[in-house]
């Protein structure tokens, strides 16, 4: 499980894609006018800071669901584990019960020679292809999007997880991947996007598709529209899922990123999550990760565990730092109803987490990254030698993006009929629903739904200032051209005392988190987005009965 994410698409996060749902109540915090809307919440603080519930979510609600339509990038249900104060790298907004029946046919495939072979001709075509068309000139915005790709299986349902996931007795995977062939042609045609600039494959375990259904997709995005040779591909992908000749076979389909979901180094901790793997399993493939696809392999660890503390998990931390590449997300554990580590902490078997203990955690894990040279470009991702995830920052510069596969969602603007609307669009969950509405419909998409200006822009902000960038001028400006970052904020009160405490800063670059305030985003998110709610308001008059 790694963001997008989002979730699944928010899961992770990932979103997973993709958090504190808390705010600070000590002198430490600003005042706030009102709480946080659930969507927006960021990982893991203490009890002091709290400022309100938090509803069921990916690595999971990052398949959004907010009061004013706001979906997560790309991945389908809620997470039961929390991007360190942030949603879940990109997933869904409802969960879906039980699993699919089962499509019969073959079980969840093993790679043959074969496969690895058709998977490799047809990622060598899509290069040959490209270098044939010559340098392409810049795509507009409204035409360029990243595409999300939700595989549903898994080999278990770990305890704390209720993304949308399933554990088959088998899997008729021809027929799926034709689906997921299918539905992202259609998506690519009704959005009118001409460059997909990013790829992410989320689950579920997507490691346990074959080489030959990523190549497949790969190839039918790259006869839609322009796939650039050099975009970034992105699979997850479990220890015990993926051995070194998958790896190898994945490589040769097209994919160029690894996101592991190793969680722990610790195999107590490993076990009562439920996992597959062991600690040594996890370093061996990380190693194996780092020689497939060198610079390009993203780990995942949790904090937050029931019985958790602070000086061992920084020792795992530290001891992944020995082995790892050049990106770490750290993700909060999040006690979701309905899974076993829910039912197991309600009846009192395992210590509830402790906030306290989880905001300890993540403030000293940050700051053991920023001494080995990361960077901490969003809450919950921290990245060195520029290795960022390109497919998850479009999410948080509210780029457009195509969700494909059971419960994804994606946001783009559907051409036709001179739309100019952005939609939140959600699939259909359970697999074989999904695949019966994309045989007879071309697509699995269960809700469209419009999005506001407003809504568009509370997620700019809420979005931006999750990363250490920000918000630049310029930026907003696409969005907003007229009501300016300055307009918004110089002049009022309790803005000014974040700027002047130093959580934030408003300058000719932008409007951004210091260091120290994207710590505490979730305090300081009521008031600016009450602020942006009030000028909203001042600057579009009600409507008067009669004209």
């Amino acid at each position: 499980m790694h963001l997008t994410s989002p979730s699944t698409g928010c899961q992770k996060l990932r979103s997973s894609p993709h958090r504190c749902r808390r705010q600070r109540k000590d002198g430490r915090a600003a005042a706030v006018s009102a709480p946080v809307p659930s969507r927006w919440r960021c990982g893991p603080e203490p009890s002091r800071w709290r400022c309100g519930p938090e509803p069921s979510r990916r690595r999971s609600d990052t398949g959004r669901g907010h009061a004013a339509p706001f979906l997560p990038p790309g991945r389908p249900t809620r997470p039961t584990v929390r991007l360190a104060l942030g949603l879940s790298r990109s997933r869904v907004l409802a969960r879906a019960p039980g699993r699919p029946a089962t499509a019969g046919g073959t079980a969840l495939p093993g790679v043959r020679a074969r496969g690895w072979v058709k998977a490799a001709k047809m990622a060598q075509r899509r290069r040959l292809a490209e270098d044939a068309g010559g340098p392409r000139g810049p795509t507009p915005g409204s035409q360029r999007a990243a595409l999300y790709v939700h595989w549903p299986y898994c080999e278990k349902r770990c305890s704390y997880c209720n993304f949308n996931k399933y554990i088959p007795r088998g899997v008729d995977e021809a027929a799926m991947r034709r689906c997921l062939v299918t539905e992202a042609q259609t998506l690519l045609q009704l959005s009118g996007v001409q460059r997909v600039e990013s790829v992410f494959f989320g689950g579920g375990t997507p490691s346990l598709a074959s080489p030959h259904t990523v190549a497949a997709v790969l190839e039918a995005v790259a006869q839609a529209t322009h796939l650039p040779a050099d975009s970034e591909v992105t699979l997850e992908a479990n220890p015990t899922s993926a051995p070194s000749s998958r790896l190898a076979a994945f490589r040769a389909a097209g994919v160029n990123r690894l996101s592991i979901g190793l969680q722990s180094l610790d195999d107590t901790e490993l076990q009562l999550l439920g996992r597959t793997h062991s600690a040594s399993d996890a370093l061996q493939m990380l190693a194996e990760a780092r020689h497939r696809f060198p610079g390009r392999v993203s780990v995942d660890l949790m904090l937050g565990l029931p019985a958790q503390h602070v000086g061992p998990w920084l020792g795992q931390l530290r001891k992944l730092l020995r082995h790892c590449d050049d990106h770490v997300s750290l993700y909060q554990l999040s006690l979701e109803r309905g899974t076993a580590l829910f039912t197991q902490v309600q009846q009192g078997s395992l210590p509830a987490p402790d906030p306290e203990l989880a905001a300890e955690m993540y403030q000293e894990g940050r700051a053991v990254l920023r001494e080995a040279g990361f960077r901490q470009y969003e809450v919950s991702n921290f990245a060195r030698n520029g290795a960022l995830s390109t497919h998850n920052w479009a999410y948080w510069q509210c780029g457009q993006y195509l969700g494909v596969g059971p419960g994804a969602h994606g946001r783009f603007i559907p051409q036709g009929a001179g739309s100019h609307t952005r939609e939140a669009r959600i699939q259909t969950l359970e697999p074989d629903n999904w695949m019966k509405e994309v045989m007879l419909f071309g697509h699995g998409t269960r809700r469209r739904i419009p999005l506001g200006e407003l809504a568009l822009l509370e997620e700019v902000l809420a979005m931006g200032l999750r990363t250490d960038v920000g918000i630049t001028h310029q930026h907003w400006q696409q969005f907003e051209p007229q009501l300016t970052l300055w307009d918004l904020f110089v002049a009022n009160k309790e803005v000014q005392e974040l700027l002047e405490q130093g959580r934030l800063l408003l300058d000719r670059r932008g409007l951004r988190c210091s260091w120290e305030g994207l710590a505490v985003l979730d305090s300081m998110l009521p008031t600016l987005l009450s602020r942006l709610q009030e000028a909203w308001q001042q600057r579009t008059p009600f409507p008067v009965p009669g004209g």
